[in-house]
This record gives structure tokens, sequence and C-alpha cells, in this order.
């Protein structure tokens, strides 16, 4: 059995925990730079814009978390969410935390009047790709996930030839 409830502030140690164990699985051991204060202000800060779900189970121990916040269709007019991390414990997969975390999601955005619900996986994460489609999820052939980041970042944002206003 899995309880789904919204994140507090108490969970931010055991969420972080999460996020470098998923980052392990995703073999970038040493590429979170989050740290407790940085994740309390995201989640709990004056005005957040990213939310975190928790999976316990009966005994009340933290087995996953999903973190998410919103983004928008333009063709649809309305939000939608995107999940940025979905992560259950190696030791508690299979008991029905991950379904249950996206269950859950799929409940807000159908309550919201959201459009859908989305994320991204590792191409060559088989066990999550198929347990999304076993959930009936669909991945968006013809779509190709870009990122502008680090330097590259750095370098295109402070070109000065374009003048921001506002």
């Amino acid at each position: 059995m899995s309880v789904i409830r919204p994140a507090t502030v108490s969970d931010v140690p055991a969420i972080l925990q999460m996020i470098h164990e998923l980052a392990i699985y995703e073999k970038e051991p040493d590429a979170v730079k989050n740290t407790p204060e940085l994740l309390t202000a995201a989640l709990f800060g004056e005005s957040p814009r990213v939310y975190a779900n928790i999976a316990e189970n009966a005994a009340g121990d933290v087995q996953g978390f999903a973190l998410w916040f919103l983004n928008y269709s333009t063709w649809e007019g309305v939000h939608g969410i995107y999940l940025e991390d979905l992560y259950v414990s190696p030791h508690a997969r299979g008991e029905g935390h991950g379904k249950a975390l996206l269950q859950h999601l799929a409940a807000t955005a159908v309550e919201r009047g959201y459009a859908r619900v989305e994320w991204s996986v590792l191409d060559w994460n088989e066990p999550s790709i198929n347990f999304y489609r076993s959930l009936g999820a669909v991945p968006m052939d013809g779509w190709t996930t870009f990122r502008l980041t680090g330097e590259a970042l750095g370098a295109f944002g402070s070109d000065d030839r374009v003048m921001a206003r506002g």
C-alpha cells in the first residue's frame, strides 16, 4: 500500500538523498549540485514553482518522491504537469509506489483541467520505459529534447547583441 502526500520541509533531507540515488542510477553520481537550502527555497519559498509529493508505505516510511512543475500548452491553452523526477527506493520497487505517484499526478491534472502529464526518460532505461508504457503513456516520437546549459548558456545568454526591454 502506498500513501501519497505533499512533501513538507521535514522531507527535504530524504528527497535530497533520493535525488543523489537517482543521479547514481542515471550514471551521473557527481552531477547533483542541489543543497538542502536550495531545495527548501524551491519547494517552500515565498512563491514556489516546484512541487513534490512523497510516497510512504503503511508504516509511514518514505519510499519515493515525484518532483514536478507546471508547463503550458499553447495549442490547448491550459497548463500541464512536467514531471522532473520520479524515484522509488530500490528496496521498495514493485510495491506500487511509482504507479501511485503517477496516478496522483494524473488525478491532479484532471482535477485542475490540465491537458497533460509529461516527462523524459533515458533511452537505455528499459525497466522504466516498459513501466510507463504499461500505464498507457506513449513516447513522443519525432521530438528531440534540447538543453542549453553551462558555458553555452552563459555565452549565449550574455550576448550583448540582444537588448531586453521591461
